[in-house]
């Protein structure tokens, strides 16, 4: 597979069997425990050739810096999943305590999330994405990955918007980070460093 020239090492997956004798944890118990677990906040958006769509989730996470690949779950159950699967490029915003009412805006149901013609707008590639973030990062989707109720979409990253690194606007004081702890929205400042 080529992207922009570039040489992509075969991907190997080993997929291990459930065992369907093996109950796991139950779903209520593995959610409590999670609840302890803070996460970052981000909206992925995205369109598919039917109109824009936007989506909450606290799943990011940085794979590899070389090559630039992140990962994200999206739920069955949200109805921007269909059109995320279908896209071939997204926009993974990374939300400060400022941007709270887009992370509520893309985890509320039954919503048009772009009725606000002015908070938004499109690169010139295409993709839908909210203006006022302070980071984001444009990606094409390199794999799904069925998991549970759940896709695991795996993105290459091709271009961002973001504070430099060690900058004033990129330490957690200036950028306030917005986090989700229990059910609840936080965000990190200066008083959250330990070290």
């Amino acid at each position: 597979m080529r992207d922009q020239g570039t040489r992509v090492e075969e991907q190997h997956t080993h997929a291990v069997p459930i065992d369907s004798t093996d109950v796991g944890l139950p779903a209520e118990e593995f959610k409590a425990a999670f609840r302890t677990h803070p996460a970052g906040v981000a909206l992925i958006t995205a369109d598919a050739g039917d109109g824009p769509v936007a989506m909450t989730a606290t799943s990011v996470i940085s794979v590899s810096a070389t090559p630039p690949l992140l990962a994200f779950a999206a739920s069955e159950l949200s109805s921007s999943t269909p059109a995320l699967r279908r896209a071939e490029t997204l926009v993974v915003h990374l939300l400060s305590a400022d941007q709270l009412d887009l992370a509520v805006l893309g985890a509320t149901s039954g919503v048009d999330r772009f009725a606000d013609a002015g908070a938004w707008s499109r690169l010139p590639t295409g993709e839908p994405y909210f203006q006022a973030v302070r980071a984001w990062i444009r990606g094409r989707v390199v794999e799904q990955i069925e998991a549970g109720g759940s896709t695991l979409f795996v993105v290459r990253a091709l271009e961002s918007d973001a504070p430099a690194a060690g900058s004033v606007e990129a330490d957690a004081a200036a950028a306030r980070p917005l986090v989700y702890h229990n059910r609840t929205w936080h965000e990190l400042g200066s008083r959250s460093r330990l070290r």
